[in-house]
């Protein structure tokens, strides 16, 4: 019995890390809320993504199956160069941070860096990121749905179950919306599915 349960502890291991480029069935488009990030960690970090005007933020395209994620994949394409994760500051707030999302999950993607960043660009520049949020004066307390319904307003071709906004630390975090491999709106998996239900998320307004 305990070696069985090894092996299948084993099994799940290997599942989690290092699969093949390019299989996986959708993508989780995940934005993030400057502020957020920089309270919670980004500040403390140094990060320059804190200096700046940013809002929504492309935090990644994650390949993603029906059920569980791939990342760290095996793939035959080069590295990132600095100049490709460089271009890619103003929608992510740092190259670091563009490099990360590609070893972890772009490399996934099968596609090449040049490749998967455009794709991202082009995942990011499609999403009606709603206004109001850019126009806060001041720290709010909201709940999370109202992020959501934002969202569905902006954007009315895509429905309740193909985004979830998530938090962190009592704060709103995240809007997370589901593609197709041709990058078009459909429903989320169920372990994508989480909403926050918080009825009094911080949202504090960009600096």
């Amino acid at each position: 019995m305990r070696w069985l349960l090894i092996l299948l502890l084993s099994a799940t291991i290997a599942r989690a890390e290092g699969e093949r480029a390019g299989d996986f069935d959708y993508y989780v488009l995940a934005l993030s809320w400057s502020p957020t990030w920089c309270a919670i960690e980004g500040r403390e970090r140094g990060s320059p993504q804190c200096d700046a005007d940013h809002g929504w933020v492309l935090h990644g395209l994650w390949p993603q199956y029906e059920d569980g994620w791939p990342s760290y994949c095996r793939t035959m394409h080069r590295p990132a160069t600095r100049s490709e994760t460089g271009a890619m500051v103003d929608i992510m707030g740092s190259s670091g941070s563009a490099w990360h999302q590609w070893k972890k999950h772009g490399v996934c993607s099968g596609l090449s860096a040049p490749d998967f960043f455009a794709l991202s660009r082009l995942a990011y520049d499609q999403v009606n990121r709603p206004d109001v949020f850019r126009k806060l004066s001041k720290p709010v307390k909201l709940p999370a749905r109202v992020v959501e319904e934002a969202f569905l307003q902006a954007n009315p071709d895509w429905a309740a179950d193909m985004l979830t906004i998530t938090c962190r630390d009592a704060r709103i975090q995240e809007a997370r919306l589901c593609l197709t491999r041709d990058m078009k709106p459909r429903v989320c998996g169920a372990d994508v599915r989480r909403d926050c239900t918080m009825q009094d998320a911080l949202f504090d307004p960009i600096n």
